[in-house]
């Protein structure tokens, strides 16, 4: 599955600021998405969807961990 790709590339970028630098440069999700398979990490627009939907909820989780 493509998602422990996700989390690798994310890893990575956060810790390689060569390889964090074309992917802040992309400004569609196609070009993200078309970059990040050149550099070698097979990510689907799933991914970040599933991604994007995890991080919306993390407040909210915190929120009620903290109740």
């Amino acid at each position: 599955m493509s998602w422990s790709e996700l989390e690798r590339l994310v890893t990575e970028a956060e810790q390689d600021p060569a390889l964090r630098s074309p992917l802040r440069h992309c400004r569609s999700l196609k070009e993200f998405l078309l970059v990040a398979r050149k550099l070698g990490y097979s990510v689907t627009r799933h991914d970040l969807r599933l991604a994007r939907e995890e991080h919306r909820r993390q407040p909210a989780v915190q929120a009620a961990l903290k109740a």
